[in-house]
């Protein structure tokens, strides 16, 4: 497999998405779909949302131009899942629609991949692998938009994300994979130009939606051939480590403070590394360190013999409960202090 190939679809993506976050700004402030600031924000003027409709754009224009003719059945349940949530999303930023319905998108995104065959097959038993497919695709949908709460943040792991996924499926001779990573990190990069602190646009749920569905086919359709099944989904997992690692510390700190996990709150790791003083750009640069981080660990799996693999699995996972206790005392020692 030729990794030029993809090339095309990754700068293409890169180049529509930069340029169409402008248009999409303009028609934000037309609509009137904007970002007003509040207790729990961090940011202090209006901000424009919409930018998911440049990143839905772009990332649909690339694939559909530049990717391989042999996947567009599963290109296009993708692309229409997509295109489902980010409009879900729009009225969601508009109106405020609320997490139910939410939730019921995304469900009925994740059941047009099972369609068409996108779906987890780890047990190889369809009463178990559906639900799961479901749950997977909820969980990092949901997680990459609990994330979008800084300028830059989601947009650039995404990116992250998205460059270790094109790295490991051009190794593994992935062809969808690979195109769908190249458009994904062509796009979240043309945006997050725009998007990069002192932002001049969100991307909002429209765009947070649409990355964190991408993200999880991504997940799902990794396939290797000499690891077995049980390790080679530890690949997705520490590739996309920070935003699940995100949504689990929030839900896990919501419920023991007695809140419903979906109400929103500063509560999040990029808002108790700031209350340790990091400035935002500190912050931002900090999680996308740990996001490459576990990107390379990702890969090391991918790449390693099975006992290594499972061993440098283990271990990041004992790193990241260790986090996650650091950041339980951040949160306690704050509401001590404040």
């Amino acid at each position: 497999m030729d990794a030029l190939q993809f090339v095309p679809i990754l700068m293409f993506g890169f180049a529509a998405s930069l340029g169409l976050t402008p248009l999409s700004r303009q028609v934000a402030m037309r609509l009137g779909v904007v970002d007003k600031p509040n207790q729990r924000k961090i940011h202090l003027d209006h901000k424009p949302l919409m930018g998911g409709l440049a990143i839905y754009a772009a990332l649909a224009l690339s694939l559909l131009l530049f990717s391989p003719p042999q996947h567009m059945a599963e290109f296009g349940a993708v692309l229409a899942g997509a295109a489902f949530l980010a409009l879900v999303g729009l009225m969601d930023d508009r109106y405020n629609l609320g997490i139910r319905i939410r939730l019921l998108a995304m469900t009925l995104a994740a059941l047009a991949l099972v369609a068409v065959g996108i779906q987890i097959r780890l047990f190889n038993m369809p009463l178990v692998d559906i639900p799961l497919t479901i749950l997977w695709v909820l969980t990092v949908t949901n997680a990459t938009n609990f994330m979008d709460n800084m300028d830059g943040l989601t947009a650039g792991f995404s990116a992250i994300c998205a460059a270790f996924f094109l790295v490991i499926a051009l190794m593994q001779g992935l062809t969808l994979v690979s195109s769908l990573a190249a458009a994904l990190l062509g796009s979240a990069v043309g945006f997050l130009i725009h998007n990069f602190n002192p932002s001049s646009i969100f991307m909002g749920d429209m765009g947070a939606l649409v990355l964190g569905f991408v993200l999880a086919v991504l997940g799902i359709k990794l396939r290797f051939s000499d690891l077995p099944v049980g390790i080679t989904w530890m690949v997705p997992l520490l590739a996309l480590a920070l935003p699940l690692f995100d949504i689990t510390l929030v839900v896990v700190t919501r419920l023991m403070e007695g809140r419903s996990p979906a109400q929103a709150g500063k509560d999040h790791t990029s808002h108790r590394l700031m209350s340790l003083g990091l400035s935002q750009r500190q912050t931002l640069l900090i999680l996308y360190g740990a996001c490459a981080y576990f990107g390379l660990m990702a890969l090391v799996v991918s790449a390693a013999p099975p006992d290594v693999a499972l061993g440098v699995g283990l271990a990041n996972l004992a790193l990241l409960g260790l986090l996650f206790v650091v950041m339980m005392i951040v949160r306690r020692r704050f509401q001590l202090n404040h």
